[in-house]
């Protein structure tokens, strides 16, 4: 039985480095359909407060996919950054850009970015016109679209 110690000891790290392994690649994964869905249901506002259609159930339903995309990704994120090496167990090491990035920038302005967006749901229950209903969405998942945005670590996902 000894002899096969070292290999469930080998099997016990690598598990967990693949577990942080799978948590990233999910997150960078899911990063891309939060955003395509964040995009679709900001155009969809656009369009809708633009043409001046009234806002429907299937629009409300865009943009609350958009919400829960964006708000599995922070979930996702939290995680990640408590078990990755390049989120908290980095945090003060603030001369490298890199690093400042991943475990400072990307998780504060993300955080802002789904305050906005949970916000500008919030705003859109609150208002009776449809009008203002997508002005709303249009507004604040944009702001947070854009944030997202500038703060995605891209040469980790073009890296691989």
């Amino acid at each position: 039985m000894r002899f096969f110690y070292p290999f469930f000891l080998i099997f016990e790290i690598q598990k967990n480095k693949s577990m942080d392994t799978f948590i990233q690649k999910f997150h960078s994964g899911w990063a891309y359909l939060a955003i395509a869905l964040l995009v679709f249901a900001v155009v969809n506002s656009i369009i809708g407060k633009t043409s001046g259609k009234e806002f429907t159930a299937k629009d409300r339903k865009i943009a609350l996919f958009a919400l829960i995309g964006v708000h599995i990704q922070l979930l996702v994120g939290i995680i990640l950054y408590f078990v990755s090496p390049l989120g908290s167990a980095s945090f003060g090491q603030m001369s490298d850009k890199a690093l400042r990035l991943t475990s400072l920038e990307h998780p504060l302005i993300n955080i802002i970015a789904i305050v906005l967006i949970t916000i500008g749901w919030s705003k859109h229950k609150k208002a009776t016109e449809s009008v203002a209903k997508f002005k709303s969405i249009a507004l604040f998942y944009g702001l947070g679209l854009v944030l997202i945005l500038s703060r995605i670590p891209w040469s980790l996902w073009f890296s691989n």
